[in-house]
């Protein structure tokens, strides 16, 4: 049986997947190298432990707006994914979602087989690994675990279901920042709490955050959630004086950072830096027929930037079509020397 489309599949199915490039990761990088591989014309399966593509954009922050995508002043993270996701479509990239890669084995004709959590084999000509920081685990909140789901969250992908809310945003990096200014034009109130008075986010975040008029709680911590089905208080304790106060709330934001974990991928046999997977100029790995892009890997010189893994993703794609075809050229030709 071959599957291939947006839904999981369940774990005792015995899914056979044949595709000559089998992309790990549906970030950025992952949907720019999916429409490198179908534009040179070779089938592409997008792999990725989401339920939806996107990768952290589309988890952490799809309404926050992204300055650093070559040309694009400004472009909103959901509109990025949107375009990225239309461009790899046009040549036929599909995807595995809510799969998670377990294991790497190869075939008796050397062809690498990817096997999934849910029971799934891909059987591909080349594999490229482009899954961000690996799988990321939200920091939780001590005070807040029984409330996830009712109100306590991690992540902010509609602000509108916020909307009358009084939030509270516990973190002092860019991602809490960045929740607060989101939700003040929808909330009826927004506080900002964090442990120190001093921020890991940009200087920028925190003045527009200020000049929100965003009340800031510093030098304290969320020690209670209170409510009954639904959270409807929060406590403060100040960490110096250890005075409380109540404030009312309906949704408490933890931004308190990930835990970013390479997980099966430690079992594969790649070389790792730093925790990252290792490549060379190629963006190949030192597995036959597997390469890795974007924010996974790590070289001399790095820079994470979502513009370089568009780059290092192409250069992966192309890099493994020569593997796969050794006669195919390496460079793919213009885009606007193709007929549309």
């Amino acid at each position: 049986m071959s599957v291939l489309n947006d839904e999981p599949v369940a774990a005792e199915d015995t899914a056979v997947v044949e595709t000559d490039i089998l992309i790990i990761g549906a970030g950025p990088s992952g949907l720019y190298g999916a429409y490198c591989a179908g534009f040179r014309g070779l089938r592409v399966a997008v792999m990725d432990v989401l339920p939806q593509r996107g990768g952290q954009i589309s988890a952490m922050y799809p309404e926050k707006p992204i300055f650093d995508i070559a040309g694009f002043a400004s472009v909103r993270g959901r509109d990025l994914v949107d375009s990225l996701v239309a461009q790899a479509e046009a040549h036929g990239a599909r995807y595995l979602l809510g799969h998670r890669a377990v294991a790497l084995d190869y075939d008796g004709d050397g062809l690498p087989v990817v096997r999934s959590d849910r029971g799934t084999a891909v059987r591909a000509g080349a594999v490229v690994i482009t899954g961000g920081v690996g799988t990321f685990t939200p920091r939780p909140l001590p005070a807040g675990e029984d409330f996830l789901g009712r109100g306590q969250v991690y992540f902010v992908p509609d602000p509108s279901a916020h909307a009358g809310h009084d939030v509270v945003v516990v973190g002092g990096g860019d991602s809490a920042f960045d929740w607060a200014a989101l939700l003040a034009p929808v909330a009826r109130s927004v506080r900002l709490v964090h442990r120190t008075s001093r921020f890991r986010a940009h200087r920028a975040s925190v003045e527009k955050v200020q000049a929100l008029g965003i009340d800031m709680l510093t030098d304290s911590e969320v020690s209670g959630l209170y409510g009954a089905a639904h959270l409807e208080e929060v406590e403060i304790r100040h960490r110096t004086t250890k005075d409380t106060t109540r404030l009312p709330a309906q949704t408490v934001v933890a931004a308190l950072g990930f835990i970013a974990d390479l997980g099966p991928l430690r079992e594969w046999g790649l070389a790792l830096q730093a925790r990252r997977i290792a490549v060379d100029t190629r963006m190949a790995t030192n597995l036959p027929r597997v390469f890795a892009a974007g924010d996974i890997t790590d070289y001399p010189g790095k820079v994470r930037l979502i513009s370089v893994g568009f780059g290092e993703a192409a250069t992966a794609v192309n890099n493994a079509a020569t593997v796969i075809d050794p006669e195919a050229a390496l460079f793919p030709g213009h885009s606007t020397e193709k007929e549309n």
